[in-house]
């Protein structure tokens, strides 16, 4: 039977000496904070139902306790599609689980599908249906029902499994290498946290704001952020989209035309209304070096073509064209961001011939 884990020493206990490999999976709520809360933690020390440990979180001392083991680095980390555990793990324990194997990546890597979810890899892999039934719990609840004590089971119970069918195939096609630099990749992108240095250019709504108005916008999503994550609560919550940029689509002259605007929108942060005003009428040290939100002025025939030649490299390797490179990555060549993040390494031994004739270079 699986073992519900819920004192620190009962958990130092069951990892006196972890195996070499295990599965690991989070429950985690996230509706009403910025960080996402754990509210269960599974792992797969082996195949059995006995093997499975069911720990959890809100008791005190146990993310102490669980730390020594994310850190282990004589212990493979196997999880499915982990980027939000990952913040979840470094936010509540301090550290990663490090080193990592991305059965989802993997998956992917290895022609199966991109994006594959748990269950439809499971299936695919092993033949086993698992049910979906418990996606949308209240994890935070205790005690936990029979049916999501299962259900929490089932999501490291097949990471064996999964692991040993991709790991040889990967082995087979030569990408084990691939799979190794994305992990890495992935488990830097969380160890650095840090937030998105212009969070002005994922807003399409920002492409109709002139220079200064994007600049305005600019210091309203960077106040937002430390906002949202000082107080733990969404970033919709402390401002949203819509009315950042309303705030920053005209300069403001005064602050009566500012307090009007802001209480004619029946979500507006009222009560922090003095330090959104400082924040939208105070230049950023590094504002006059934000890239422009780019519109529909991009050449539409060379990202065409770039999307074609991606298109046919992702045939021969038999990967989904999105492994590769996606057009926002390929807008970001032509915008001339290099050869940087998830286009170096192995995508850009393979890509860079191909699309550098396209670039012009």
């Amino acid at each position: 039977m699986k073992h519900w884990i819920d004192t620190p020493d009962a958990l130092r206990a069951h990892l006196t000496n972890p195996p070499a490999t295990i599965g690991l999976d989070t429950e985690f709520i996230r509706e009403r904070t910025y960080w996402p809360q754990l509210a269960l933690v599974q792992i797969a020390l082996g195949e059995s139902d006995d093997a499975i440990l069911l720990v959890d979180p809100l008791r005190p001392g146990m993310a102490k306790a669980l730390a020594p083991l994310l850190a282990d680095p004589g212990v493979l980390k196997l999880m499915h599609s982990p980027s939000e555990d990952l913040v979840a793990f470094k936010h509540a324990c301090g550290v990663l689980p490090a080193p990592l194997f991305d059965t989802q990546a993997a998956a992917a890597l290895c022609g199966l599908g991109s994006g594959l979810g748990y269950q439809k890899l499971v299936q695919a892999v092993t033949g086993v249906e698992l049910a979906k039934g418990e996606t949308r719990s209240d994890w935070l609840r205790r005690p936990l029902s029979s049916a999501q004590l299962a259900y929490a089971a089932d999501d490291v119970r097949y990471l064996h499994a999964l692991h040993r069918d991709l790991q040889a195939r990967l082995a087979a096609n030569g990408r084990a290498a691939w799979l190794a630099e994305d992990s890495e990749r992935q488990l830097a992108n969380a160890a650095g946290d840090d937030s998105e240095r212009w969070p002005h250019l994922a807003l399409r709504s920002a492409q109709f704001l002139d220079l200064d108005g994007q600049r305005r916008l600019l210091r309203l999503l960077r106040w937002r952020e430390a906002q949202a994550r000082a107080s733990d609560r969404p970033r919709s919550w402390i401002l949203d989209n819509e009315l950042a940029v309303a705030l920053a689509r005209q300069p403001l002259d005064s602050r009566l035309r500012f307090d009007a605007l802001l209480d004619g929108f029946p979500k507006a942060p009222r009560n922090l209304r003095t330090p959104l005003w400082d924040a939208l009428i105070t230049p950023l040290p590094d504002e006059a070096q934000a890239p422009p939100v780019r519109g529909d002025d991009r050449d539409k025939k060379q990202l065409r073509a770039l999307q074609e030649a991606v298109a046919a490299a992702a045939a021969e390797l038999g990967l989904p064209e999105g492994v590769l490179a996606s057009r926002r990555l390929l807008e970001g060549l032509q915008d001339g961001n290099g050869w940087t993040g998830p286009l170096a390494g192995w995508r850009r031994a393979v890509l860079e011939p191909r699309l550098s004739p396209l670039l012009g270079g």
